[in-house]
Parts: structure tokens; C-alpha cells; sequence
């Protein structure tokens, strides 16, 4: 039986979950691509042969690596999977009843992996079929969508994350990311490799409107040892903690929240983009994001139910305290001023760890590169020319489904 267990950033890492970029890179344009929360359009061809060197490095290292879009063409197997996901994605409301109907028989009928591929790229009216005529389609151009893509979910850290012996299905700041959520959740509940095991369901997974209650995967580091290091960004809200942490404490598998206070703005979106873990004992941060003024807060359980919060006075104690660790080191972004303002926005400091002391990172972070090297930190370097330009690094394009404790 498999068993999905994330017990650090650190320990070694067994398998992963990514998404390979094609379709939903295609749809991106210089007219759309600010709504679907990207900078620029990308080189798709580029950007798939850079990612294909992503996956092979992690195979090289022994990791497992399960792609989005093979899994939720499986999860489609599943009837009841597929009429569940088809009433998410293209509900009545979006359509109208009529056209919505369609559509949904439309898609059940076809190959299970071209459904999931307009799950993900999205679907225009050009490519359905032209006896469908309604006032929706009467009001549509060709190239509109019917159902818009989602480039993000090439950042599958963000939709769920793995933690100890349970998973968030992260309700999506963003109303562009939002039905990625739905795709996680239909894999979990009926793909073979989840469907069969046992784990803990703590946030997420259930018809509500999450309102405020917002949460990220790039915001969230299991740092091992019963505790959690939770950033509040832009993208994860108090609220959304909160939740997250009661559930961690009822269900008794962490002991510790330390909340990390970041600025609102889009260089530091998550905490990972500002700070990962990357050894034992030492942690790379960008120095002018995360301070030692940067404000701080450790979590536990209450006792009945709810939270007792502890203002820290500075957060490297506070990580030290969580880990038993004395002496935390930070490895700062690499350069002057400039070059490290300039490879932090390239994800200098978003690097994935392998296991302790090695981390895969883009080759482009020369500067810091050089630091992590000289820290006795191996950087095993894949080239992201095209997939830095989305503004996220290894960490964030990685979903640890399986990863040992320290």
C-alpha cells in the first residue's frame, strides 16, 4: 500500500507530483496572460523541454514523478469521478443549463486524456461542436472560452500540500486559480494511487465559499519535528491558518505553527519565494524580505479547540526552538544589491530540496549558486529561461506526495 507521508522539506524525497506546461502555455497571450496571473507568454516548446529536464533530474535522484494530466486522465476512468468533476468545472450557472448540459455530455464522451487536457489548457468555442447553438454561443466569438485554461496549475505546490500523514486542498486566493482545486480534489478522492489509502484530509475538501479563508502551498514548509512554518502573503490569510492549524492540532500532527508575517506584493508572493529549507540546520532567505524585525508568531493548541498564539520576538529562535537546532544558519541571496534583487525575482531563493543538502535550482542564479557552493550545499541546476519567467522555481512547480522525517 502507498503511503503518502511528508514529514520535512528536507529528508529525502520520494515521490512528487508536477504538471508539464503545454496547452494551457499555448492559450496565453499578450491579452490575457495578466488575468491568468502570468508576466509574459512563454516559449511552450522551451518550456517543455525545460521541464522535461526537471523530471529527469528528479528521476536521476530516485524520486517518483507522477504527472498531473496522467493522473486526472485516470481519475476520469471512474464514472462517478468524472460526473462529479464535469458538474464542478462546467456548472449550470457558468453556461446555462442547456449549454452546460452539452458540453458535460460533450466531454464525458470523449478520450478520458483529451477531457483532462481541456480540464487544465481550457476549451474554446471553435473547438466544440458547431450543431451546439444556444444565446450563449450566439454571443461568443470563435477564440473565446468556454472554459478558460489554467496555466498555474504548472505550480502544483500551490493547489495541495502534503503534510505528515495528511493534505490540504487549498482553497485559491485568485479567482484564475480557483477550479485547479477541484482537479486535486478529484484525484485524492478516486485515482487509484489515493482512493485505496488512508490519510487525513485537514482543509479544503468540502462545498463551501471559503471567503477570506484563503490558503497556498508556497506559503506552507513542513519543517519536520511536529512543526509547520506558515507565511501570511498575499495568498494565504490568518483566517486560512487558522483553520489549517486547528485541524493539524485535532488531529494530532503538529504540535507547532510558527506564522511568518511577508509583505503583500507579488516579488514575494509565498513564503517559498523568500525562504526555503535546505539542510538540517540552514535555510536560504532573501535578508530584504525576511528580517529579524520580521514579525512572528507560534500557534498551539489551546486545549479545547482553539488557538494559543505566542508573539515571537525574533523568528530564527523561534525555528531553532521548533527544530531543537541552537544555531539556525541563513544563506542570503547571492550578489549586490542588485543581482540579488534580480535572481530572488528569478527564484533564486525557490529551490527544491532532494535531501539534506542538495537542492535543485535554475542555472540562471549564478550569484547565489555560488553561495549555496561554498555553504557545502549542492545545487544540482536545471535551465528555466522560460519556466522562471511564471515567477516560480523547483519548489513551487513540485507537490511532495512522499517525503522522509529528520
Amino acid at each position: 500500500m502507498k503511503r503518502h507521508y511528508v514529514g520535512s522539506e528536507i529528508g529525502q524525497l520520494r515521490s512528487v507530483m508536477l504538471h508539464r506546461p503545454n496547452l494551457s502555455l499555448q492559450r496565453l497571450t499578450p491579452s490575457n496572460c495578466q488575468e491568468l496571473l502570468f508576466d509574459d507568454v512563454l516559449s511552450v516548446e522551451r518550456a517543455g523541454k525545460e521541464h522535461d529536464i526537471f523530471s529527469q533530474t528528479l528521476r536521476q535522484q530516485g524520486v517518483e514523478v507522477l504527472l498531473l494530466t496522467d493522473l486526472l486522465t485516470e481519475t476520469l476512468d471512474n464514472r462517478e469521478a468524472k460526473d462529479w468533476l464535469l458538474s464542478r468545472q462546467i456548472s449550470d450557472y457558468r453556461l446555462g443549463p442547456q449549454f452546460a448540459e452539452e458540453i458535460r455530455g460533450w466531454l464525458a464522451d470523449l478520450p478520458h486524456r483529451q477531457t483532462a487536457r481541456f480540464m487544465s489548457g481550457g476549451l474554446t468555442y471553435s473547438e466544440i461542436p458547431d450543431t451546439f447553438h444556444n444565446m450563449v454561443t450566439d454571443t461568443h466569438q470563435l477564440n473565446d472560452f468556454v472554459i478558460k485554461p489554467l496555466p498555474n496549475h504548472l505550480f502544483t505546490r500551490d493547489t495541495s500540500c502534503w503534510i505528515y500523514n495528511g493534505v490540504s486542498v487549498n482553497p485559491m486566493a485568485k479567482e484564475a486559480r480557483k477550479r485547479e482545486t477541484n482537479n486535486l480534489r478529484a484525484i485524492y478522492r478516486w485515482h487509484p494511487h489515493f482512493a485505496d489509502n488512508e490519510f487525513i484530509t485537514y482543509f479544503g475538501d468540502d462545498e463551501f465559499n471559503y471567503d477570506h479563508a484563503t490558503l497556498e502551498g508556497g506559503d506552507v514548509l513542513v519543517i519536520g519535528r511536529g512543526a509547520v512554518l506558515i507565511g501570511l502573503s498575499e495568498r494565504t490569510t490568518p483566517q486560512g491558518v487558522e483553520f489549517l492549524a486547528r485541524s493539524l492540532f485535532k488531529h494530532q500532527q503538529a504540535t507547532k505553527v510558527i506564522a511568518l508575517e511577508l509583505p503583500k506584493h507579488r516579488s514575494c508572493m509565498h513564503l517559498d519565494t523568500v525562504m526555503t529549507h535546505i539542510d538540517f540546520d540552514t535555510f536560504s532567505v532573501y535578508p530584504e524580505v525576511v528580517r529579524d524585525t520580521t514579525q512572528c508568531w507560534t500557534l498551539t493548541d489551546d486545549g479545547h479547540g482553539g488557538l494559543r498564539r505566542t508573539e515571537e520576538p525574533q523568528f530564527v529562535r523561534a525555528i531553532g526552538k521548533a527544530l531543537g537546532i541552537d544555531d539556525i544558519k541563513l544563506i542570503t541571496t547571492g550578489g549586490d544589491s542588485f543581482e540579488a534583487e534580480r535572481e530572488q525575482w528569478n527564484d533564486a531563493n525557490n529551490v527544491l530540496t532532494v535531501r539534506p543538502g542538495v537542492v535543485i535550482g535554475y542555472e540562471r542564479n549564478t550569484w547565489t549558486n555560488e553561495k549555496y557552493d561554498k555553504a557545502g550545499i549542492t545545487v544540482l541546476a536545471i535551465p528555466g529561461d522560460e519556466l522562471g519567467r511564471g515567477r516560480g522555481g523547483a519548489r513551487c512547480m513540485s507537490c511532495p506526495l512522499e517525503r522522509d522525517d529528520i
